[in-house]
Order: structure tokens, then sequence, then C-alpha cells
């Protein structure tokens, strides 16, 4: 077997933590948006005349721009050169901010969110590659803590601040704030990201690219439609999106340049990083929805309540940063995927016997140490998966990696209310907390998956992106 590994990482300049911190503000800023708009959208509805649920095409909008737009985000970023699609996406994206705050009716709503989303998709992948060029391996651990932190805190923060600025200003100052926000990272990243790459012209792919971004948007429009209760409709786009993303990989392999180079699969890293790091993802994304689902289904808590303590996860993100990358560094990639997943399991296997007269101090304990455990879960796996990958393979690596990352996110969402229904289906309708708290052993068991793939990997796996400075 072909060992790519075994080919020594790019070497780059010296680590740039004001050029992480920027990336990072743009990822947790495109974060943010896919689901803020979630708790305001009563408020829209009231605005524009409409029910509740005819505000979801805005939502869902989004979310589909940016399972179409962010396949071809790898070959745009070597197209036109990262620095210039950088900037042009944050431009675009605080350009349509302006244009959804407003937006004189529904429908225009819809059409300038999927330019935001758009513009956002091509945010992510392209700032976290200009990251990646930008950094030594034995400064990759500490780039990527940077870079991990948009997707832990914007999904569980999100609801609440939505709320929060909603009853406070108003739901328009939800995208008129991301505006002076924009401003910041345009301006930072004209300061930052070098002018050291004009663009690589080669064709695209776009055979693989069609067929990506439609196993893409089959799985993110499955995952909205199991929410309304369509299961065969469901079936039928997750057996067309496997049928896509099988050609699309077929085909990558026998073109000369794929959209994805099928060659970093063949790196044990990042095939770990990516195929059980999805996941891992998947049940991290969908825990705060079922810790939601526990407590207003459940307890019979208000929204306002299961959402403020929903943010403990946040806190234990937060506490748990400083040590990091030390406890990476002190254990290893492999021993810290173990245990985290362990831990995570055993956590989510824990709510199962959590009740509505459980002291809400033991509930905020045990969701802050699900957000420690998992912030080092993701640390370690956004890492070790770059951790072997040469320069020329970087675009592909980074282009793969973000649109597997966009399918485990969508699918957390269907996982989690699959394990809610699952529970309430065993439990009765008369015994509705009970079928909750049942939820969450399904949801442990399948954390427990990324465990084959954590074991498989060497003992000094990823050691020089972890390397003591």
């Amino acid at each position: 077997m072909l060992r790519i590994a075994a080919r020594r990482p790019r070497e780059a300049a010296s680590f740039s933590r004001p050029l992480a911190l920027l990336v990072a503000g743009a990822l947790f800023l495109e974060n943010l948006d896919g689901t803020v708009l979630q708790t305001a959208a009563p408020a829209v509805a009231r605005d524009f005349g409409v029910a509740p649920a005819g505000v979801s095409p805005a939502i869902v909008g989004y979310l589909l721009a940016v399972a179409v737009a962010i396949p071809a985000a790898g070959w745009v970023a070597e197209r036109y050169g990262t620095r210039r699609v950088f900037l042009w996406s944050v431009v675009g994206f605080t350009a349509a901010s302006v244009a959804c705050a407003l937006a004189p009716d529904l429908l225009w709503l819809c059409v300038f969110r999927l330019a935001q989303g758009t513009a956002g998709a091509l945010m992510i992948p392209v700032g976290r590659i200009a990251v990646l060029r930008a950094v030594r391996p034995a400064d990759l651990l500490a780039a990527m803590a940077y870079l991990t932190w948009p997707s832990l805190v914007a999904p569980v923060i999100a609801p609440f601040l939505g709320g929060v600025i909603t009853d406070v200003l108003g739901w328009r100052w939800i995208f008129v704030l991301n505006v002076p926000i924009g401003v910041a990272l345009a301006a930072g990243g004209a300061l930052l990201i070098p002018r050291n790459d004009e663009g690589i012209r080669t064709p695209l792919d776009r055979w693989g690219y069609l067929l990506t971004a439609g196993a893409v948007v089959c799985l993110t429009g499955g995952v909205e439609l199991l929410r309304g209760g369509r299961p065969w409709t469901v079936a039928a786009l997750v057996v067309a999106a496997t049928l896509l993303a099988g050609v699309a990989a077929q085909g990558m392999a026998r073109r000369p340049h794929p959209l994805f180079d099928p060659a970093v699969m063949r790196i044990r890293t990042f095939r770990v990083g990516n195929v059980s790091g999805s996941i891992y993802r998947l049940v991290i994304t969908g825990a705060p929805f079922l810790f939601v689902l526990l407590f207003q289904a459940g307890f019979g808590w208000s929204a306002a309540a299961a959402g403020a303590m929903v943010t403990a996860v946040f806190v234990g993100n937060l506490a748990i940063k400083p040590l990091t990358s030390p406890i990476i560094r002190g254990l290893g990639f492999r021993r810290t995927l173990v245990w985290s997943i362990v831990a995570g399991a055993v956590t989510l296997l824990a709510f199962g016997w959590v009740h509505a007269s459980t002291p809400a101090t033991v509930i905020a304990a045990l969701l802050v140490f699900s957000g420690m455990v998992r912030s080092i879960g993701f640390s370690a796996y956004n890492t070790v998966m770059f951790a072997d990958v040469p320069r020329d393979l970087l675009p592909a690596a980074n282009g793969l990696s973000a649109t597997l990352q966009q399918v485990g996110t969508a699918l957390g969402i269907a996982a989690a209310a699959a394990a809610a229904r699952l529970g309430t289906g065993l439990a009765g309708p008369d015994a509705v907390e009970l079928g909750y708290r049942i939820a969450f052993v399904p949801f442990a068991a399948l954390l427990l998956l990324p465990l084959a793939g954590a074991l498989r990997l060497p003992a000094n796996a990823g050691e020089h992106a972890a390397a003591r400075r």
C-alpha cells in the first residue's frame, strides 16, 4: 500500500496568531448565521404576515447554499488566490447581511440568504487554508485550536443569542450586527493574509463538482424534511446522495484534475480524522439539540430556560481551552481521541439517568464536562487530519474535509431527531420524559463507533504536529 504519510508535511512560515484569530472570527460568523435565525422565526413571520413554518425557506436556503458552494471552494481558492477569494467572500457575506436586514418581504429575504450562504461557504475552507499554508507542522496544533472553537461555540449560543437580539432590538439586527464584524474581517484579511499566491489555472472538475454538490444537497435537504416527518422522501434522498457520492468518487479516481484528489484518503491520519471524525462531529453537533428536547419536551422547561442551561456546554468549551493543547501533547493524538470518545459516550449515557427533579447544578456540571470533552476531541480530530498532508495536497484535503464536515453537521440534527423518536416510541405517550432519556442510549452508542478508527492509529500519529515548543 502506498504510504503517502511518510512524505514530510509542508514547511511554512512561523505561526501567526492574528491570522488564526481572524479566520476563527470568520468561521464563527458563518457558523452562527446558519442557526441564529431559528429562534427569530416567529418574529420574522409576524413582520411578513406568514406562519412561523413559512420562514423555514430562509433558514434551509442558507444551508443549501453552503452545501452547493462548499465543494468548489478549494478550486476557487486555487484558481483566484486565497487572499482575493477570502476578501471577496467576506465582502459578499457582509453585503448580503445588509440586504437581509433591509429585505422588504420573505421572498427577498430567502434570495439574500442564498447569497449570504454562498459567500459564507467560501469563507470556511478558504480561510482555513490561509492558516494551514502559513504554519509549520510543529505549530499546527496551536493554529487549529483557534479554528476549532467556532464550530463548538456557535451552535450552542446561537439560539440564545438570536432570542436575545430579537427580543431587545428586533430580528433585523441579527444581520445588522454582522456588518461591523464583516468590515473588521475584511480589513484584517487585507493586512494579514499574504500576497503569495496568484492562482493556479487548473480546469474545474465540473462533473465531480455537480455530483458532489448534488449529494450534499440531498443529504442536507433530507435532514430538513426529516423534521417534517416525511420518511420515504428522506430515504429516497439518502439513497440518491449515496449513489451520487459513489459515482463522483469513481470519476475523480480517473480524472487528471479531480475536484478532490483521492490520494489524500491514503493518508491514514487524514482518513481517520475525516471518516471516524465525521461520526464524532455528527454526535457532538446533535447533542445540544437532544439536550434542548430533554429539557423542553421532557422536563417542561421554557425555551429560554433550556437555552440558558445548554450554554453550560459553552462554559466547558472555554474552561478547557488553555489545557487542550497540553493534554494532546501529553497523551498523544491516539490516546486523546480514545479517551475523549469514551468520556463523551459516558457523559451522554449519564443523561439517561437525569430527571426533572435532578438539581440544576448537577445538570449544569454534566453539561460543562460534556463541553470540555467535546472541545478536546474536536481539537484533536481537526489537527491530526492535517498533520501528515503535504503542501501540494492541502487544497484537496481542505476541500474534502470541509465538505465532509458540512455533511456531518447536517446529519447530526437528523441523528438526534431519530434517537428522540426511537426513545419516545419505546417509552410510549404516557412516559415522555423517559422517552427522551432513553434517546441518549443509542446516541452514546453511536459515539463509540469512531473508537475503531482511533485505535488503529499508530501511537506516534501526528507527533510532529503536537511537538513541544
